[in-house]
């Protein structure tokens, strides 16, 4: 299954590590705003890695979490939704709306293997200092360079390099960051 080769879900050891962290996502999802190092300490045991300043909003739903690494200082918005069958990477300073999907899992195109419950993911990477709008969908194998801004409800099935604007399902990118256009507001 890590390795991104087909596998079956109801495998009882998978089956145990799911059960794992549906509980901790339960944990995590009913914390209180009021408590933030309880809410910080389920996230850190949900989750394989947490960096410092790092803010995720309940509710939030993951496959598995330990696969799930998180920079220091990224903020992810309500109803997350990051799909851990395969590593998920975020880095530092990432920004994401609400409901923002990073989804590894994949399923054969061929129907026979699909009805055989094979399954298979790919790994997901988003580089530092990356913002993901609200709705951004992120599909298996996609690795997102740094700086870059993807818009609201865009659906991302390739890769996309650093330092660009991309926007739309497919996701396209539409500029470079840095070039003239009638920026929306920035800080001083």
């Amino acid at each position: 299954m890590l390795a991104g080769e087909l596998y079956l879900a109801d495998d009882p050891e998978i089956a145990a590590d799911a059960l794992r962290s549906a509980l901790l996502n339960e944990t995590f999802n009913a914390t209180s705003a009021g408590e933030p190092e309880a809410r910080r300490t389920a996230l850190a045991e949900l989750l394989g890695e947490v960096g410092e300043g790092t803010e995720i909003r309940p509710p939030l739903r993951v496959d598995y979490g330990h696969r799930i690494t998180v920079g220091p200082r990224t903020f992810v918005n309500f109803g997350a939704v990051f799909l851990d069958v395969a590593r998920i990477t975020i880095g530092a300073d990432v920004q994401m709306g609400p409901n923002v999907q990073l989804l590894t899992p994949a399923h054969p195109i061929d129907p026979e293997p699909r009805r055989a419950k094979w399954e298979a993911a790919q790994p997901i990477t988003i580089g530092d200092n990356v913002w993901l709008g609200g709705g951004v969908i992120v599909c298996p194998g996609v690795s997102i360079g740094e700086n870059t801004v993807v818009g609201a409800g865009a659906v991302v099935t390739k890769d996309l390099p650093a330092n660009v604007v991309a926007v739309g399902n497919p996701a396209r990118v539409i500029r470079k960051i840095g070039e003239a256009e009638e920026e929306r507001p920035t800080a001083p």
